[in-house]
């Protein structure tokens, strides 16, 4: 059985976060599934130009367009393999195919990287307004939820304001945090978080970091000071390193992704805001483009709608009205 099949009798409808990811991912499903639907219906017979308009739609869609090629090349080898000449038919075979280029023969999985001996640590890395220090709030408060101890450690010491942000999302969740007005060092941040969270049995350490890419070898040394702190106190620490990009800057978060895995280990994206975009195949080009999965999609404003990211249900949530 294909995964379109599987997903039109997989979920219960009263499944709370697939209904979060069909409302979040009401803009790309409408751009691009109802163009999808329009272009199966104007051509009788696939062709050449079925598949230029086809590539387009994906690119559109912002896909990428590496992973549209590849696709493209994949796509065609079937249809020519299979026989296949009505569009229609199309439609199982994209569901799949989109599927394939995200799992890619990989056991993917969301589980935090738990440190089993201690604090469990994660870094926060992404440009300022991808909107990194709401993505820590609403993270910790689902870590609290879980009956976990949470300390934030506000180590962007650079951006004005971006400290007294954190303290305020740690007083509305009910999360402490550490910080230090006296310095400008974020690795001296760190460490006394870190210290904080091993004298008082913390379970999750959240700490926030600038996000000055424009100035890559700086940015670089500060991480490589960071890690190596965070190493020292806490071994194999920080257990992940969160990438946060905005959705709705579309291609400028893939650059933003590779620029960042030049300079530091990531482990996972966090990709916010992608219920205000009709771009929403930004998802497959990250992992596509990137190598990096994807661990957490924001689909709204509120706590409960940054969600664990789920590869079916996305799939679910783009084509839903063509199944």
């Amino acid at each position: 059985m294909g995964l379109f099949s599987k997903l039109k009798t997989a979920f219960k409808k009263d499944d709370k976060s697939l209904n979060t990811y069909e409302k979040g991912l009401f803009k790309t499903r409408k751009s691009f599934v109802n163009k999808l639907s329009d272009l199966s219906k104007e051509y009788k017979q696939i062709n050449e130009n079925y598949f230029e308009e086809l590539e387009e739609l994906l690119i559109n869609a912002d896909i990428g367009v590496n992973t549209v090629m590849n696709f493209m090349d994949k796509l065609q080898k079937r249809v020519s393999k299979e026989k296949i000449t009505d569009p229609s038919m199309l439609t199982e075979i994209i569901v799949d195919e989109l599927f394939i280029i995200y799992v890619n023969d990989e056991v993917l999985s969301n589980k935090i990287n738990y440190n089993e001996t201690g604090p469990t640590v994660i870094l926060f890395v992404g440009v300022n307004g991808v909107g990194k220090t709401t993505t820590i709030a609403k993270l910790a408060s689902k870590f609290k939820k879980e009956g976990k101890k949470v300390l934030l450690v506000a180590a962007d010491t650079f951006r004005a304001g971006a400290v007294e942000q954190l303290v305020t999302w740690g007083e509305k969740i009910g999360c402490d945090t550490v910080k230090d007005e006296t310095t400008t060092d974020p690795a001296s941040v760190v460490y006394q978080g870190l210290e904080k969270a091993k004298k008082d049995k913390y379970d999750m350490v959240l700490i926030d970091t600038a996000g000055r890419l424009q100035n890559k070898v700086n940015l670089m040394k500060e991480l490589e000071k960071i890690n190596n702190v965070a190493s020292k106190i806490i071994p194999s620490s920080p257990h992940e390193t969160f990438l946060v990009i905005d959705a709705t800057t579309g291609q400028n978060g893939i650059s933003q992704a590779n620029s960042f895995k030049e300079i530091t280990n990531l482990t996972g994206i966090v990709l916010t805001k992608l219920d205000g975009t009709a771009k929403g195949g930004i998802v497959l080009a990250i992992k596509d483009e990137v190598g990096v999965p994807v661990r957490y999609i924001g689909l709204g404003e509120k706590q409960e709608d940054l969600m664990d990211f789920d590869i079916e249900k996305y799939i679910y949530g783009l084509f839903k009205d063509m199944m």
